[in-house]
């Protein structure tokens, strides 16, 4: 029986590791998850203390990251002549403690030329509510006011986030109690790779494990993701340390000895649980633990394809699940083309599945040119295409 998301956070809440990663196809409720955690964390810790109001509060027990993270930034694009466009940055509390008292010593601009380019420049202005972008045109000067793409305005949106991250662990490894930053319990992290590449989904997961190993204080992180890449990474990254053998790096070795020092006797503070988040047929969820490490995206589609085919509730989509599965399993064997894997003595029936599949996981550019089922005898051929795959090519 599924759990309603109250009570998936209810879960998540009563965890004792230091860090969860969570795993969703896109559509469960990542986001959802998200707003549901903190609204059930405010309710609770307003009631304990009347000065923990929102997520802007200089009190708040959580920051997080997430679509409504992106929100607080919009563009003026200057519609009339073209010529200043600037994106926008809403007022919020998090916003004046990374801006306006650390200004321009911040690492935004840093680190998002280390993601992008360092020819790709952001200038705040004096009030920090805005800020344009130039890009060096080598010969030909610099070209001002350029509206950068939605890959790189999601990568600025994370640096600002991430430094500001940066700053609030600085702040609790320094034991500054009196400090506002010291109130936060939990780091809710959404899906901050959407619009990224691979080089850079690879980097912002290196950098955040790193952020939350220098992290000496007893903050709880909860990563959310539905990309199987940033995931295995994110595992990889943040196994345990060997504490029996000494690190070769003096800095780490540092950072270890403080954080021994700092924290509880009693705590795991590198404990990580890895979840699979699932919203089931009734609108409710699931949640379960996985160790399955590297994650196996392609058997977590299999099985989503498997169960479909169990409840007889078969859709569309299934069809694109399965074309993913080939195309990653053409790839593992080294045949040049996924349509090889398929069923048929001849190249004219392999042909003709591999149209089938063509059309059947194609997405329309408008939903509403999606039928929402497919016919039985598209039902029974997936099934049957699911039986090759797993005995042909031996699935566990």
């Amino acid at each position: 029986m599924g759990k309603t998301l109250d009570e998936i956070v209810l879960q998540l809440q009563g965890s004792k590791n230091r860090v969860q990663l969570i795993y969703a196809f896109n559509g469960v409720g990542k986001t959802r998850l998200s707003r549901s955690f903190r609204e059930q964390l405010l309710a609770k810790e307003s009631t304990a203390s009347p000065e923990v109001d929102d997520e802007t509060s200089a009190r708040s027990p959580i920051i997080y990251y997430n679509a409504f993270t992106e929100d607080l930034f919009y563009w003026d694009n200057d519609l009339k002549k073209g010529v200043k466009r600037v994106l926008q940055i809403q007022e919020n509390h998090f916003s004046d403690w990374i801006l306006k008292e650390q200004g321009q010593d911040s690492n935004i601009v840093k680190h998002f030329q280390r993601y992008t380019s360092e020819k790709l420049t952001p200038r705040f202005d004096p009030s920090f509510r805005s800020v344009r972008f130039s890009r060096d045109g080598g010969n030909e000067g610099a070209i001002e006011n350029i509206k950068i793409s939605k890959g790189e305005e999601s990568c600025f949106i994370w640096c600002f986030f991430y430094s500001l991250l940066e700053q609030i662990i600085e702040v609790r490894n320094e034991g500054d109690v009196e400090n506002a930053e010291d109130t936060y319990k939990y780091i809710f992290i959404d899906d901050p790779v959407s619009s990224l590449d691979e080089n850079h989904l690879i980097e912002i997961a290196c950098d955040i494990a790193r952020l939350i190993k220098r992290d000496a204080s007893q903050l709880q992180y909860i990563i959310t993701t539905h990309n199987p890449l940033f995931f295995n990474v994110l595992v990889n990254e943040l196994q345990p340390l060997d504490r029996k053998k000494k690190p070769k790096d003096n800095v780490l070795a540092n950072e270890l000895r403080q954080f021994d020092q700092k924290k509880p006797k009693d705590v795991k503070p590198r404990g990580t649980t890895c979840w699979l988040l699932s919203l089931l047929e009734d609108g409710t969820y699931e949640l379960k633990g996985t160790s399955d490490h590297p994650f196996a995206y392609h058997l977590c589609l299999l099985q989503e394809i498997e169960q479909a085919i169990a409840g007889g509730a078969i859709q569309k989509y299934h069809y694109a699940f399965l074309r993913n599965i080939l195309e990653k399993t053409s790839v593992f064997l080294g045949h040049k083309e996924w349509k090889d894997l398929l069923p048929g003595e001849d190249e004219d029936t392999r042909h003709a599945y591999y149209q089938r599949l063509i059309n059947l996981s194609h997405h329309s550019r408008s939903s509403h040119e999606e039928p929402p089922h497919i016919g039985e005898a598209d039902k029974r051929i997936l099934g049957y295409l699911v039986t090759h795959l797993k005995t042909e090519y031996k699935f566990k």
